[in-house]
C-alpha cells in the first residue's frame, strides 16, 4: 500500500470493478550436489504507473527457485551477486557451520559469487533462503529475495503423506508489504497491507488462486513478510492437521482450525479435500483474533507513544488464497500416517545452563524502538554470549516490550519447553527456529550447540521482524571447541600472517613465496570498499582509513582469506 488514503480509496473502487484472478506460480526445483543461484536486479509492474524493483534469484522476476536437499549429502550452492550491491544468503534453518550460515559476518561483493560448501544435517522439514547482510536484510528480502529449501529423509520418505512437489504438496509463501507512492517497497514501514502469495497479489482487486486434487493435499506455509503475523485457517472454520513446524515433522499430526505464524516461521498442514471434487474455499488469516501488540491483529493505540501499527488490514479477517478441487490423481493420497516422528526433547535436568535474554525499548511503552536484547544494540565486533560445544541450554526469553517479537537463534533448533510457566500447544512442541513471544510473556526452550565450534566466525540470534533486526535487535555467539582440534574453521589462518594488527599506518603481509598475485580488498561493516589493488612489497598503506574495524579480503589464484583488521 502506498498511503493511508490511498489503501482506502482503492478498497472503496473494489465494489465497483471485478477481481483479477491470479493463479499463483509454483517454484521450479533445483538440486544436486552443486546449485547455482544468480542473485539479480529485476523489476515487475505491480501496479499502475512505475515498475517495482525487484530482487530474485535465477530466471525469476521475484522470489527463486526451491531448492531440494538429501539429508546426509553434500551440496555446494554457488551464489552469484550482481544486485549491485553487497549482500549474502543465509540458509533459514539449516545446521550448518558459521562460515557457511551466510550471517552478518559473511560480505559477498557485487560480482563476486559465494560457494558455501556443506553436508546437510537437518531432518526433512520446509527450510528457506534470504539475503542477511546486517543493515540492508529488509530492503533486499522485501524486494523479492527469497526461495524455499526443502530436505528429504528417508524417514519421511516411508510415511504415507502428499509429497509430489505441485500436485497435492505446495509451497506457499505469504508475505505482506507497504509500498511508497513510486510503487518501491518501503522496509521500515508499518502500514504494510499488500498480500502476495507466492509473488502474486492476493488483496485490493486481486485473487490468488490455486487448483487442488480432490485428495490429501500438503501445504508448506511460509511467513516472509517483514512484520505481520498470520493467523491462518480456512473458510467455514475447515479443520485440517498439522503435521510439521520449523524444524521437520512432529511426533503425530495435530487437528486445528487456525496456526499463527510470525515472521521467518514455516508450517505443513495437511488438507483432506477427498469428498470436495468441484468445490472451492479459501485459506484466510483471522486477524479479528489476534491480541493487540501482534502486527496483524488489532491496532494499538498507544497515546503518542511511538507510531501505532495501523495498517487498515490489521485485526480484520480476510481471504488469502482461493483453492478450487479438481479430480483427484492416479495415486492419490487418501489418508495419512498417525505416526510421523519420535521427537524426545532434552529435559531441564540435562541442562548446563539457562541463559536469560530480554528484549527492552527506550520506555516501555514504545512501539518503534529500537529494540534491543539485554539493553545492548548489535555490534558486530561484539560476542554477547560464548557457549561451549555440545553444550545443552535452557534459554529464557522474556519481552519486557509493548509489541511482540519473533526470536531465531541460528545453527540449533530448539524445543519449546514453557509459556509463562505453562505447556506450549502441541504444535508447538516439535522442532522450532523461530518462536514468537508477546509482549509481557517468558518463552523457554531447550537445545544441544552441537557438530560446530569456531573461535572468530559468529553465529547471531535476532527478531525475524526484519525493521527490528536491521536496527540493532540481533546479538551473536561462538561456540567454542572442547580442544584445539575439534571443528575448526576450515580456512587455512596459518597459511598468510598479517601484522601489526591493530595499526595505524600500514600493515605487513607475509605470503608464502609459491603464491605470485595476492589481490586485496579492504571493506567497512556496510559492506563499502575503501582500499582495494594487487600487493606490493607485502605492505598495504591504510593511513588514509579513518579509525574503526575493517574487513580485509586477500585473493590468490585458488583461495580468499578474510581477516578482521583494526585501524587505530
Amino acid at each position: 500500500m502506498k498511503t493511508l488514503t490511498t489503501t482506502i480509496a482503492v478498497l472503496l473502487s473494489l465494489f465497483a470493478s471485478a477481481q483479477i484472478q491470479n493463479w499463483i506460480n509454483i517454484p521450479e526445483t533445483i538440486s544436486g550436489n552443486s546449485i547455482d543461484l544468480n542473485f539479480h536486479i529485476d523489476s515487475v509492474q505491480m501496479f499502475p504507473g512505475a515498475k517495482t524493483q525487484t530482487l530474485a534469484f535465477n530466471q525469476y522476476s521475484y522470489l527463486g527457485p526451491t531448492i531440494l536437499l538429501n539429508k546426509g549429502e553434500d551440496v555446494q550452492i554457488n551464489v552469484e551477486n550482481n544486485i549491485g550491491d553487497t549482500t549474502n544468503v543465509h540458509w533459514h534453518g539449516l545446521h550448518v557451520s558459521p562460515e557457511n550460515d551466510g550471517g552478518p559476518h559473511t560480505m559477498v561483493m557485487e560480482g563476486e559469487t559465494w560457494s558455501p560448501l556443506f553436508t546437510v544435517l537437518n531432518e526433512a522439514g520446509t527450510y528457506w533462503y534470504h539475503p542477511h547482510f546486517h543493515g540492508k536484510t529488509g530492503a533486499q528480502v522485501l524486494r523479492g529475495a527469497s526461495g524455499f529449501i526443502i530436505v528429504k529423509d528417508e524417514n519421511e520418505s516411508a510415511l504415507s503423506l502428499p509429497r509430489t512437489y505441485g500436485i497435492d504438496d505446495f509451497p506457499i509463501v505469504v508475505q505482506s508489504i507497504q509500498y511508497d507512492e513510486m510503487n518501491q517497497p518501503m522496509p521500515l514501514g508499518m502500514q504494510d497491507s499488500t498480500i502476495f502469495v507466492n509473488g502474486s497479489r492476493a488483496n485490493y482487486g486481486h485473487e490468488a488462486n490455486l487448483n487442488i486434487p480432490a485428495q490429501m493435499v500438503r501445504l508448506r506455509l511460509l511467513n516472509g513478510s517483514g512484520e505481520r503475523t498470520f493467523n491462518f485457517g480456512f473458510t467455514n472454520n475447515m479443520s485440517f492437521q498439522i503435521i510439521a513446524s520449523d524444524g521437520g515433522l512432529l511426533n503425530a499430526p495435530v487437528n486445528a482450525t487456525r496456526i499463527r505464524i510470525s515472521p521467518g516461521e514455516r508450517y505443513e498442514i495437511i488438507v483432506d479435500a477427498t469428498s470436495m471434487e468441484g468445490e472451492s474455499f479459501s485459506l484466510m488469516s483471522f486477524g479479528s483474533e489476534l491480541p493487540s501488540g501482534i502486527q496483524g491483529g488489532p491496532t494499538m493505540d498507544m497515546g503518542g507513544q511511538g507510531p501505532p501499527m495501523d495498517s487498515p488490514i490489521n485485526g480484520i479477517d480476510f481471504d488469502i488464497l482461493h483453492l478450487h478441487v479438481i479430480p483427484a490423481t492416479s495415486d492419490a493420497i487418501l489418508s495419512i500416517s498417525t505416526t510421523l516422528n519420535s521427537l524426545t526433547p532434552f529435559t531441564e535436568s540435562a541442562a548446563n545452563m539457562t541463559r536469560n535474554i530480554s528484549m527492552n525499548a527506550p520506555n516501555m511503552m514504545s512501539m518503534d524502538g529500537p529494540f534491543t536484547f539485554n539493553g545492548d544494540s548489535f555490534d558486530m565486533e561484539v560476542i554477547n554470549q560464548e557457549i561451549p560445544l555440545d553444550n545443552i541450554e535452557v534459554w529464557q526469553i522474556t519481552n519486557q516490550t509493548m509489541v511482540a517479537h519473533p526470536f531465531h537463534i541460528h545453527d540449533v533448533p530448539f524445543f519449546v519447553i514453557e509459556r509463562d510457566g505453562n505447556l506450549p500447544p502441541v504444535f508447538e512442541r516439535g522442532k522450532k527456529d523461530v518462536v514468537l513471544v508477546q509482549s509481557m510473556e517468558t518463552v523457554k526452550f531447550i537445545t544441544k550447540f552441537e557438530t560446530f565450534a569456531d573461535t572468530v566466525m559468529p553465529y547471531v540470534y535476532h527478531c525475524h521482524i526484519l525493521m527490528h533486526e536491521d536496527d540493532g535487535m540481533m546479538g551473536q555467539f561462538i561456540v567454542t571447541p572442547l580442544s584445539t582440534n575439534v571443528n575448526e574453521p576450515e580456512v587455512e589462518k596459518s597459511i598468510i600472517n598479517i601484522y601489526p594488527n591493530p595499526a595505524q599506518t600500514s600493515i605487513t603481509i607475509d605470503v608464502p613465496s609459491e603464491i605470485i598475485n595476492v589481490d586485496f580488498h579492504i571493506f567497512n561493516s556496510l559492506g563499502e570498499v575503501c582500499l582495494q589493488g594487487t600487493l606490493s612489497n607485502d605492505k598495504i598503506d591504510i593511513s588514509t582509513l579513518p579509525a574503526g574495524v575493517y574487513y580485509l579480503k586477500l585473493i590468490t589464484n585458488e583461495k580468499r582469506y578474510f581477516v578482521k583488521l583494526i585501524k587505530k
